[in-house]
């Protein structure tokens, strides 16, 4: 895991002395991702600069060192991530014949462009990785990013310089960046509370699309050229999900259960591998706990688990996390946050996410990284189960309501569900809630709902961006290939939200302690298989995830799980009544020239005068939005 950053330079001005001091530059803005070591590597035939910044995890010696020349000389490389299969693909290489100088995986997929190309060996790699080479022999430069965009890749032009590097920190150490703000990036942001690929905050930056890679001959390319539009996809989620779909399992439960159950414990086993101390987060949750049950099965002692609470019962985790962590036997560290620790997290959010993000449990996953470091320097996650077994209520009880009364005309389900929310106590606000949903013309309209932050356009510039979320060639339909209503949205979050928020948040949290997040349940290969699985197998009694749920139950009595999910939350909005109400309102009250300040001031005095235990969604993205703005502008 760590950090990469570079540039080519179409109009060459500085010298070679020059340039690598950039690079240099560029890196240690980035250090907290790879605070071991570091190197810069400068072409001598072009103006191109590769940097890195290294968090041993794999072969700890020079000889895993980055940026890194393939055996022939041809290739360099700069990359940032883990490849889980390296060690199945360095075997088929050998009996090739290449020869190996160390045992990390940089080395092995290096070897790979040299024997399959460089498309084909990303094609061939399991794992979460963002990678740049550069073929010295055809002065071509080569981008790639993992299909699940685990780990980042920005893209773009600093005045005549193609730019990319892992965070945006890197890109403000470039003399010719500049800090426009786009806006169909912002129009994006203020909509859903997050950036989504290909765009990013600024002008002329982009981010890599995940599961795409970019090729970028340096002799017929154009500078400000629009990159998102050379990104190319080498996986297909429309694809995998209409074969699997086509392709639905027929085997009895059990045995789906017992393949499953293989499938996510290889998974498990495979990213256990490392050179340096290892455990996991537990927060007594479904999907962490059996990430928790399978590690300690293919480990000879305690497995390493960490958990954080709160004061607060209502936010506290803490103690379902305890008894599982007892009962399976784990060396358990918990954390209970104070008021004040969790406090002096926010105002460094801006810095932490160097592009504005409003994910509240941002802040929690910061503070157990942080105290997982303490102890060890990679860390599994239970990331990614959501998504593909039907984890969240919409996949539950919204979908399963649609079902119900999405029939009826429009008219009529909007003077129903209209009237009996209008009578439902503020107390019921999730009722209320499900019930303007079914007031809404169509399962687009629902599912747009849901994802949204502000409903309404408080941004000033027009705008006119189109997403990967609802372009209609990216959707499988028609058919053994048509999905219904459950489905679709958890197709959904698999192309956006789970990239664009839930790794986002992960990648920004954990890297700016140095910790490698791995997670287990977002395998391409077990993502695969999952759509392959019948529906009813996920979603079952108004309940998600009840494949995952028989497997826990192999290892965990039922009674220490089977409860309502918590989320990570936090008590954000008694914060922002009390202690963090003067900072909110410094940042609220301070207009910005693209928003109609009005309105999201209008939004703070509703909260402010309102008893809601919760934050709106609109809110915090707004504010968030401004302390990103205070700190990079």
């Amino acid at each position: 895991m760590c950090g990469i950053a570079g540039f080519y330079n179409y109009q060459t001005r500085e010298n070679a002395q020059e340039r690598y001091a950039l690079g240099q530059i560029m890196a240690e803005s980035i250090i907290h991702r790879g605070p071991d070591a570091g190197g810069v590597w400068c072409d001598t035939d072009s103006t191109l600069v590769l940097a890195h910044r290294r968090l041993s995890i794999i072969d700890l010696s020079e000889s895993g060192a980055q940026p890194m020349d393939s055996s022939s000389g041809r290739y360099v490389l700069t990359y940032n991530g883990e490849v889980y299969n390296f060690q199945d693909l360095k075997e088929e290489l050998l009996t090739l014949g290449y020869q190996f100088k160390g045992h990390s995986d940089t080395e092995v997929i290096l070897c790979g462009v040299e024997q399959w190309g460089f498309e084909e060996t990303v094609k061939k790699l399991n794992g979460m990785f963002a990678l740049v080479v550069w073929d010295r022999q055809d002065k071509v430069l080569y981008f790639a990013r993992d299909r699940f965009g685990k780990k980042p890749l920005y893209v773009g032009w600093c005045g005549e310089s193609l730019v990319f590097a892992s965070e945006l920190k890197a890109f403000h150490a470039h003399p010719d960046f500049k800090k426009d703000i786009s806006e169909n990036g912002l129009s994006v942001y203020m909509r859903y509370g997050y950036l989504q690929a290909p765009y990013s905050i600024y002008k002329n930056i982009w981010q890599m699309l995940p599961a795409s890679i970019m090729r970028i001959d340096y002799k017929a390319f154009k500078t400000g050229a629009n990159l998102s539009k050379e990104m190319q996809n080498y996986w297909s989620l429309k694809d995998v999900t209409a074969r699997g779909k086509a392709n639905i399992l027929q085997e009895p439960e059990a045995e789906i259960i017992n393949e499953f159950e293989q499938k996510l414990e290889n998974a498990v086993a495979r990213r256990m591998i490392s050179d340096v101390p290892l455990g996991t987060f537990l927060s007594g949750g479904i999907d962490s706990s059996t990430i928790v049950a399978l590690m300690q099965q293919h480990s000879d002692t305690p497995v390493k688990t960490f958990s954080i609470g709160f004061h607060e019962k209502a936010f506290d985790e803490a103690v379902y996390a305890k008894k599982i962590a007892n009962h399976l036997g784990t060396d358990h560290q918990e954390f209970y946050v104070t008021e004040q620790e969790a406090l002096d997290v926010i105002p460094k959010l801006a810095e932490m996410y160097d592009e504005p993000f409003s994910d509240q449990s941002q802040i929690p996953t910061y503070l157990i990284s942080k105290m997982a470091r303490e102890h060890v320097t990679v860390t599994l996650t239970g990331d990614g189960g959501d998504e593909i077994l039907g984890g969240y209520d919409r996949h539950t009880k919204i979908a399963n309501l649609w079902k119900k009364v999405g029939w009826l005309p429009h008219g009529v389900r909007k003077f129903l569900f209209g009237s009996v929310g209008a009578l439902c106590p503020e107390r019921l606000s999730k009722v209320k809630r499900a019930f303007y949903l079914m007031t809404l013309k169509s399962e687009y309209d629902v599912y747009e709902a849901l994802l949204c932050s502000w409903s309404e356009n408080v941004v000033i510039p027009k705008s006119d961006y189109i997403l990967p979320l609802y372009t209609p060639q990216n959707w499988p339909t028609g058919g053994s290939c048509g999905l219904n209503f459950s489905e679709k949205m958890m197709f959904g979050d698999l192309l956006s939200y789970r990239v664009d928020d839930l790794m986002v948040k992960t990648d920004r949290a954990s890297m700016a302690v140095a910790l490698e997040a791995r997670a287990p349940l977002m395998d391409y290969e077990l993502s695969e298989y999952c759509w392959r699985v019948p529906h009813a197998m996920k979603v079952r009694k108004g309940k998600g995830k009840w494949l995952l749920r028989q497997v826990l139950k192999r290892h965990i009595p039922e009674e220490l799980f089977d409860r309502p999910k918590m989320g990570f939350s936090i008590p954000l909005a008694k914060w922002l009544r009390g202690d963090l109400k003067q900072w909110a309102e410094g940042l609220i009250f301070t207009d910005h020239p693209m928003l109609k300040n009005d309105k999201i001031q209008a939004r703070w005095h509703e909260f402010q005068n309102s008893d809601s235990a919760q934050v709106p969604k609109d809110l915090w993205t707004a504010l968030m939005f401004k302390s990103w703005h205070e700190r990079w502008k």
